[in-house]
């Protein structure tokens, strides 16, 4: 399902526009920098879903373009049968940051899918935007090329929210077979969240409204479905029309109402309360499998874009800044074992790969495996903290905030640091000393973590005992 909010730069403390979220999927995570990459011409990637796909389709190649941005992603096994591995998007070296998140088609759409479905999934879209946009607009637009030229293959509605230190762009993909999409433009001054992803009316009376791209087809199936009719009078509303027609959810409307407030303070918005919309426990929990927030801005290098991340729902991680620039990430955010769609059924051993069965030899590498699983220890912090939130929670949360405190008063020394050695064409010198600032601070984190579980299940043993119970407990979510 996923989460995402922007917030436009006019509204916050640094002048500097912030979109943030998680991906909200129960499969493991990890976290990759993948490099700026060429490709040979006639170069293709494979698309699409498969026939066991929950909502059935064919795979299929399109063009490779001759060169790959360099980005941040996070990656995950498992949804709905898509294949892997999946993304919900990540932060491209042009500073444009793309998230995915869930939005229902209505169920006509649904029906009238074709069991034969072809094109780009919502993975695909996102991977591809953060591998080839340099501006929010063109991501809009290289969704649009693609559905139009190859089809869209869905799992009942999906959408995209692309930013860039400019403006973003909120973009619905529908079910349905029709290459139906649409998206809206929300600049400076807007706050906007998606859980699920919403557009409302647009003015399909004014086309060419520089606020608003869709379809070619947009306007026409909606008529031809006798679903909206020019001489009705109403606006073409989009959610009405072709989604779940509820516009805000209760999480969406409490989450855009509260930044608003905090919006009009004289200190407006800044990072912490950027960290906290995606931390509160209201709308984040076990199935946040991941958390980002990312400052939309311009370095004078590219290599000083960064995000901060945790590897699952932030109540049971902080917030880690990881640049651009970074040659790679710690061992343990890797691809591990742990919640792998798949390992369950594979050895990391060659004896049965040697009788020539290699679908059960272990995706994962060894040497990786033999490392702690970040996901698996935030998790296990998780569990503890959810049993007691009431008691833990506020203590956890207290030493994450003081941890993120210490890491914000280091980020400018750190970019100053890199720029210096940029601006002296010490390109090397300066992704060492990156990689060395991020992987350091992601393993303290986990190694905090660690520290954490110790004395907590060393306390719930004392005080509570540890439950067998099958329904878990969990602060109360809005959503």
């Amino acid at each position: 399902m996923s989460y995402a909010i922007y917030v436009g730069k006019n509204h916050t403390a640094n002048g500097i526009a912030h979109i943030a979220g998680y991906g909200d999927e129960p499969s493991s995570h990890w976290l990759e920098i993948i490099p700026r990459r060429s490709h040979d011409d006639g170069a293709t990637i494979t698309v699409g879903v498969t026939p066991q796909a929950d909502m059935p389709g064919i795979l299929s190649e399109i063009p490779q373009v001759p060169e790959t941005a360099r980005h941040i992603r996070t990656s995950y096994s498992y949804y709905l049968g898509v294949p892997a591995p999946l993304t919900n998007g990540g932060l491209n070296e042009h500073g444009v940051a793309v998230r995915d998140i869930w939005s229902p088609s209505r169920q006509e759409l649904k029906d009238m899918t074709p069991r034969d479905q072809k094109g780009p999934n919502y993975s695909d879209l996102a991977r591809i935007v953060v591998e080839r946009a340099r501006t929010a607009r063109e991501g809009v637009e290289i969704i649009g090329d693609l559905i139009g030229r190859y089809g869209y293959s869905t799992y009942g509605g999906n959408s995209h929210f692309i930013a860039d230190p400019d403006e973003a762009w909120v973009v619905i993909e529908y079910a349905g077979g029709r290459g139906l999409w649409c998206a809206e433009r929300v600049g400076p001054d807007d706050i906007r969240a998606s859980r699920p992803g919403y557009i409302g009316d647009v003015p399909v009376d004014r086309p060419g409204d520089p606020g608003f791209l869709y379809a070619p087809n947009f306007v026409e199936v909606g008529v031809e479905q006798d679903w909206w009719s020019p001489e009705s009078g109403e606006p073409f509303n989009a959610n009405a029309i072709y989604g779940d027609g509820k516009m805000r959810w209760d999480g969406v409307a409490w989450i855009e109402d509260e930044m608003r407030r905090r919006a009009v303070r004289p200190e407006k918005i800044g990072l912490t309360d950027m960290m906290w919309a995606i931390r509160t426990e209201q709308l984040t929990g076990d199935t946040a499998g991941y958390g980002q927030v990312v400052p939309l801005h311009h370095p004078r290098h590219a290599a000083l874009r960064y995000l901060w991340h945790t590897q699952i729902g932030s109540i049971a991680a902080p917030f880690v800044p990881v640049f651009i620039g970074v040659t790679d990430v710690p061992e343990e955010y890797r691809q591990h074992r742990y919640l792998t769609s798949g390992e369950d059924a594979r050895f990391i051993d060659m004896r049965h790969a040697a009788e020539g069965n290699t679908d059960a030899l272990s995706q994962v590498p060894q040497g990786i495996e033999s490392t702690r699983s970040a996901t698996a220890v935030f998790k296990r912090l998780l569990c503890l903290v959810s049993q007691h939130h009431e008691r833990y929670l506020p203590e956890v949360t207290e030493i994450w905030e003081a941890t993120e405190q210490r890491l914000m008063t280091e980020l400018d020394a750190t970019l100053r640091t890199a720029a210096i050695l940029l601006e002296a064409g010490e390109d090397d010198l300066a992704a060492r000393y990156l990689t060395y600032f991020t992987g350091t601070e992601l393993r303290a984190a986990l190694t905090l973590a660690e520290t954490l579980s110790t004395g907590l299940e060393a306390r719930t043993r004392a005080l509570h005992g540890i439950s067998n119970a099958m329904e878990p407990h969990s602060p109360k979510q809005i959503w």
